[in-house]
């Protein structure tokens, strides 16, 4: 009973500073305001977790866990690979615009401030995205015949580059700009240029 209590306890902890990350674009969140917004002291914040890094943590872990396992459905799927990557670059894109907070843990606009070890999880996060779009347009070749106008690698570099800016154009206007605006329009102009018999 103790053990669930405190799960939700941590768990609604983590949802406040989402909800606040949300709500205050461009501030810092201290630890006296989400004790505040919790409804806790600072002291039972730290009975969960031992730092405000840790917090953080807590949400890049939620963001790993929510993308990948489902990028993993995608990457087992009997789908073409040209239509595996524009399901994985979406989502990301469609899980940025519903959950802003983590948005702005993407770009490391909340992490400013914070210890290097978060700007690294979110630099992983996006080398371990690159890494599984690579494996799909490798694995493209023998199974389809499809080829890449450039190497895999600068291919799957230019597909997350154009992930983070229209995460990072979200998180400048204030989350006004969604990620998916006008992304049915523009991916498949950008997929023509990317592979040799994209559709």
């Amino acid at each position: 009973m103790n053990e669930t209590t405190k799960l939700s306890r941590r768990e609604q902890i983590l949802q406040a500073l989402a909800q606040m990350l949300e709500v205050n674009p461009g501030q810092r969140i201290t630890t006296a305001a989400l004790a505040k917004e919790v409804g806790v002291s600072e002291a039972a914040l730290y009975r969960h977790f031992p730092s405000k890094a840790r917090m953080f943590e807590g949400l890049i872990g939620f963001i790993e866990e929510t993308v990948f396992t489902r990028v993993n459905m995608i990457t087992s799927s009997d789908s073409p690979a040209i239509r595996q990557c524009e399901q994985i670059l979406t989502l990301v894109l469609a899980f940025v615009e519903r959950n802003p907070g983590m948005a702005r843990i993407l770009t490391a606009d909340a992490l400013a401030g914070e210890t290097d070890r978060l700007r690294g999880r979110v630099n992983q996060f996006f080398e371990r995205l690159e890494t599984q779009i690579k494996q799909v347009l490798r694995e493209a070749e023998p199974k389809e015949g499809l080829r890449t106008e450039t190497t895999v690698g600068i291919t799957a570099n230019l597909m997350i580059a154009v992930v983070e800016g229209r995460i990072r154009q979200f998180v400048r206007s204030e989350f006004q700009r969604r990620p998916t605006e006008n992304w049915q329009d523009q991916w498949p102009r950008l997929s023509v240029g990317l592979f040799r018999n994209a559709e």
